[in-house]
């Protein structure tokens, strides 16, 4: 998948976002098996929370998408495929998102606090694990969000200002049928 640079500069605020979070989970320090099972308890709620937030975020984003194909087709301004391209991208994406999402709440959403099967030491990884995976789903939902509002900046500035020398904007076939009459 080619990569642009606005597509380029949504996974570098996805990834700053990542490594703040992961940043301030390391700053907690060291817990032992039973401090973890406590913390994944009383965080269990909130990391639910989350997952449905994502999940209903993504699936409202890719609903949304759908208007906009049908502004950038509709429109008397003409886009490049590599707006297209763009879209489909920000599609791909968030559908992983959504997936990842409700996967995430599945998985966090097994009684493993209240099984005495488990290990203690098991807690900490557990812990560890969930909150990688509400850093993971953070992070990849701004990743969509940057690359949705780049988007949105472009249609903007093409549709709405008109503006005919942006990149993704395509009036070859309007001053080809200029140059014929």
């Amino acid at each position: 998948m080619k990569l642009s640079d606005y597509t380029r500069r949504a996974f570098l605020g996805g990834a700053i976002c990542l490594v703040a979070i992961l940043a301030g989970t390391f700053l907690l320090g060291r817990l032992s098996g039973y401090e973890a099972k406590v913390l994944i308890k009383n965080s269990l709620d909130g990391l639910n929370t989350l997952c449905n937030t994502v999940a209903l975020a993504s699936a409202t984003i890719l609903a949304l998408l759908l208007t906009l194909l049908s502004l950038s087709s509709g429109s008397e301004s003409k886009l490049k495929e590599e707006h297209y391209y763009h879209v489909l991208q920000i599609a791909k994406l968030d559908t992983a998102v959504f997936i990842a999402a409700v996967m995430s709440f599945l998985l966090l959403n097994l009684p493993i606090t209240e099984s005495d099967s488990v290990p203690s030491n098991w807690f900490n990884i557990i812990y560890y694990i969930s909150l990688g995976i509400s850093s993971i789903l953070s992070a990849a939902l701004i990743v969509v969000v940057l690359m949705l509002y780049n988007t949105v900046v472009n249609i903007i500035k093409i549709v709405g200002l008109g503006i005919k020398d942006h990149p993704l904007a395509d009036y070859r076939q309007e001053e080809e049928k200029q140059d014929v009459d």
